[in-house]
């Protein structure tokens, strides 16, 4: 989104000859996500220093570090964890973090070039790894050249409908002044928003994070969704919603998923506090929230946590009891999501202060080999054994693609604040698994077959579990 000096002719696109069933790209049921936030993990500067000058950008190339590499030597590991999709937070050109952005259609000089992007998009594909970029489109830098004009022109020019007023001054996301809102009603943003979207698509990406989804409304982004699904109907649409009802916002917005921050939160609440009366409740608003809306069944995104929230494993009292987080994730309906660096126990606490989202953004080596030393993590010791851990997890998940939109349910006979039975059935009813969580100090007995099983004490500190029983501070798949 480098200007928005008229409004710009995007044609309608033919409609799909072959609608996705229940509105979702069957790629994106099997789907199984590692995110990664660039700017940091590439080891950016954390601010541009090419933009105090009185011309920006000079010769064309001027300033560009050719960073984004460092994410295509780490593919092979998104591989092998079992994933098949990369999430990237914000890779366009910005001031700072990512989400202030200056031009939507060029990669951020810190991280690279167009060319860097097609061979990471390239290597992507070669792997059968799907692409998906984190759109920031509901705020940009007030640096920005549409919110210039704006500004310039003020709340009654013929700009000032580009972007969100508050009386005489721009409107600031959540309170920060230097990100401007755009408004997503106006038809000039949305047909600029759509050329944005289908234009990165057209290269090659598979889909879109819509960051901060919420705050412009679903009735806003119905429009722009419409016409970026018109024109690439296998696009996977991904909206960031935090609080809410997240099935009438994906429904009224045409969102494929929403951000399952309730879920998230349920997770390592309950589990820090030993009350998983919590984590069933909020299992059963999940049941709620995934069933269809006008024929529009919810895929939520699942997660652990991202570049936003502070490292589950820092969240934890317990390190043990990360294994029935891990668990949870795996094996729960939706779409998981490994935030890059969990899977090997990093830590790191999110704080209210500028510059309180380093600790969740480190930088990160060149050779997946060299993280346990690199990352600050909660053990470099088990740093291998978190990583088998979410191996045996995800691979369990792959070969139970049903679990994408399984029926959940807790019997309130095996609930209490430290033990539950979650059964999950196939929404054709032709499987069923129980997943057996234990944060006790003992060991329990179970019926039936163990499928997997996984032990804090054997992840952290190497302590074999006894065959055949639910370990402590554990989980069991039975069947």
């Amino acid at each position: 989104m480098s200007d928005l000096p008229v409004p710009v002719a995007v044609p309608a696109a033919t409609p799909p000859t072959s609608p996705r069933e229940g509105g979702t790209p069957d790629w994106v049921r099997h789907a199984i996500l590692w995110q990664v936030y660039p700017l940091g993990f590439c080891g950016a500067p954390q601010d541009r220093e090419d933009l105090g000058g009185t011309v920006y950008g000079g010769t064309a190339g001027d300033n560009v570090v050719h960073r984004l590499g460092r994410v295509t030597a780490w593919l092979p590991h998104l591989v092998s964890l079992g994933a098949d999709v990369l999430l990237l937070n914000p890779i366009f050109d910005s001031v700072s973090h990512g989400y202030d952005t200056l031009d939507h259609d060029t990669i951020d000089p810190r991280l690279g070039d167009g060319a860097d992007f097609d061979a990471l998009v390239a290597a992507c594909h070669e792997r059968g790894v799907r692409i998906v970029l984190d759109g920031v489109f509901n705020h940009v830098s007030d640096r920005h050249p549409a919110v210039r004009r704006a500004i310039a022109d003020g709340p009654d020019g013929p700009e000032a409908s580009r972007i969100r007023w508050a009386g005489e001054h721009p409107y600031g996301f959540e309170g920060n002044a230097a990100l401007v809102e755009l408004n997503l009603a106006d038809p000039c943003v949305q047909d600029e928003v759509v050329r944005v979207m289908t234009s990165w698509l057209d290269r090659g990406v598979d889909g879109w994070r819509l960051d901060a989804m919420y705050s412009a409304g679903p009735e806003a982004w119905a429009p722009i969704l419409e016409r970026v699904r018109a024109a690439h109907p296998e696009a996977w649409l991904l909206g960031e919603v935090i609080h809410g009802d997240y099935a009438h916002f994906a429904a009224t917005s045409g969102a494929d998923s929403i951000t399952q921050y309730e879920l998230w939160k349920a997770v390592w609440s309950s589990l820090r506090d030993g009350n998983l009366f919590e984590l069933a409740h909020a299992l059963g608003r999940d049941e709620e929230f995934r069933a269809p809306v006008d024929g529009h069944a919810l895929l939520p995104l699942t997660f652990l946590g991202n570049h936003d929230t502070t490292r589950i494993a820092s969240q934890l009292r317990d390190g043990r009891d990360l294994v029935v987080a891990y668990a949870l994730l795996a094996l729960l309906p939706g779409i998981p999501a490994v935030y890059a660096g969990d899977e090997f126990g990093a830590v790191g606490i999110k704080e209210d202060r500028a510059g309180g989202d380093d600790a969740v953004r480190p930088v990160f080596p060149d050779d997946p080999a060299d993280a346990p030393d690199a990352l600050a993590v909660l053990s470099r010791e088990a740093a291998p054994h978190v990583l088998e851990v979410h191996r045996r997890l995800l691979g369990l998940r792959r070969r139970l693609p049903w679990l994408v939109d399984a029926h959940v349910e807790v019997p309130q006979e095996t609930l209490t604040d430290r033990t539950a039975e979650i059964r999950l059935t196939a929404a054709s009813g032709e499987d069923t698994v129980r997943l057996v969580l234990n944060l006790e100090d003992d060991d329990r007995e179970v019926d039936g077959e163990i499928l997997e099983a996984v032990c804090g004490a054997a992840m952290l500190d190497d302590v074999p579990p006894t065959p055949g029983r639910v370990p402590a501070h554990g989980a069991a798949v039975v069947r």
